[in-house]
């Protein structure tokens, strides 16, 4: 069979920095932070008072009353990016067969507000199940995906991921996946999270996974300081319109970025912490190298999964030196969590945007919020601290790891005909 290779032709962002793919670029090559004070409850009885939430989004900018009552905000957020994305690759006035137009969407949790509402409301009441019909439409992760077709009508292979956080790169895994093996023409993918809510906070702050950096929430997330002592929460979503190259080309779309490979594998370790000695993490890239048929010396950036925890951040760059050799110290390496926090099942959705935009405008963004060098982490390494740094980027690595040992890695190159 004919290897099809596979384009990204549209993307969408809705982020704690930005709510459109050129705001969120802007965002990052600004360093901006993305984190302040928790304005969806009351914090007061919370450790952790602050996370990265959208700013300025209004639902009913995008839906009316009634369809945004039907919608929890993780499906919301979803349709909004997916929206930006569509129209980014003009699949609609193109007229793309709908056949062959697939969505295959992540995340890690869904519908958690929902739930908690529902939840509370029964608890608060006399025992009478009084709960709201859309309940478990809302609810359910796979529900995304559905409202994303249904509102195009695509009606090509759709279903959901869940991985943690490595769900949305799984959705891109598989989304290439299909058009490879000829089931899809185009699919959209990527993921969504709405987690910042009293469950979600308190459930991450309860496992000591939090940063309770109360006094300066803008600088909490900072992966690789030496002063790192947790990650911030994040919500919002990222699209991306995957399509074989001679459908983009026949149609005319602008192509962002052609995607090379990727890698799967798992710990086997631990339902939390990452391995002691990176064997999921080495195993993965090298998984992602092979099938990119690329060598490591051909990668000029790499987009880490970097979460600003203590065990994960030094796991992850041992294994890239272990992987990459010398040629690690002549990377750009850069966590893009420290200015948007971690959208759990949606950063593999953003980070990919992230490595596609610094391939498209040659700049890496930086890691933000450094301080203080960790002996522990090799100071060979170019981390981008603080600023980004301007560079031709034709390869970039996105990394996105998940509770259970889950790992992802995806390869993405700038397009040659």
């Amino acid at each position: 069979m004919k290897s099809r290779r596979v384009v990204v032709t549209g993307m969408g962002a809705l982020t704690p920095i930005g709510n459109s793919v050129s705001q969120f670029w802007q965002g990052l090559s600004q360093g901006v932070s993305g984190s302040a004070n928790i304005t969806h409850f009351d914090t007061e009885k919370f450790k952790t008072k602050f996370a990265c939430e959208l700013k300025n989004f209004d639902p009913t900018d995008h839906f009316d009353r009634k369809e945004a009552r039907k919608l929890d905000p993780c499906a919301q957020y979803a349709i909004v990016a997916a929206d930006e994305a569509v129209k980014d690759a003009a699949l609609i006035e193109n007229a793309a067969d709908p056949d062959r137009v697939g969505v295959i969407w992540g995340s890690g949790i869904g519908g958690l507000i929902t739930f908690q509402q529902e939840v509370m409301q029964f608890a608060q009441g006399d025992g009478t199940p009084r709960f709201n019909p859309f309940f478990i439409p809302k609810m359910i992760i796979d529900i995304t995906a559905g409202h994303i077709s249904i509102k195009y009508g695509f009606r090509g292979p759709n279903f959901a991921t869940v991985s943690a956080c490595a769900s949305a790169t799984h959705a891109l895994i598989d989304a290439y996946t299909y058009i490879k093996l000829d089931k899809a023409d185009v699919i959209v993918s990527g993921g969504s999270e709405a987690a910042v809510c009293e469950a979600g906070v308190g459930g991450f702050g309860a496992m000591k996974a939090l940063s309770e950096r109360n006094d300066s929430p803008e600088t909490a997330s900072r992966p690789f300081d030496k002063d790192r002592e947790g990650f911030v929460l994040g919500e919002g979503s990222g699209a991306l319109v995957l399509e074989e190259l001679e459908h983009a080309q026949a149609r005319g779309a602008k192509i962002y970025a052609e995607i090379l490979g990727n890698g799967m594998t798992a710990d086997a370790y631990h339902i939390t912490a990452p391995h002691p000695e990176g064997v999921g993490v080495k195993k993965v890239m090298q998984n992602a190298l092979e099938d990119a048929g690329v060598s490591p010396e051909t990668v000029d950036y790499i987009n880490v999964h970097g979460t600003s925890t203590p065990l994960g951040d030094i796991s992850e760059v041992n294994a890239i030196i272990d992987v990459f050799g010398e040629h690690a110290f002549k990377l750009n390496i850069s966590s893009t969590k420290s200015m948007t926090g971690h959208l759990l099942g949606a950063a593999g959705g953003i980070e990919a945007i992230a490595c596609i935009m610094a391939i498209n405008n040659n700049l890496t963004p930086p890691t933000i919020n450094h301080f203080t060098d960790d002996e522990k982490i090799d100071d060979r390494l170019n981390l981008t601290f603080n600023q980004a740094q301007e560079k031709e980027v034709v390869t970039a690595i996105s990394n996105t790891f998940g509770f259970g040992g889950h790992n992802t890695s995806m390869i993405f190159r700038k397009f040659e005909k």
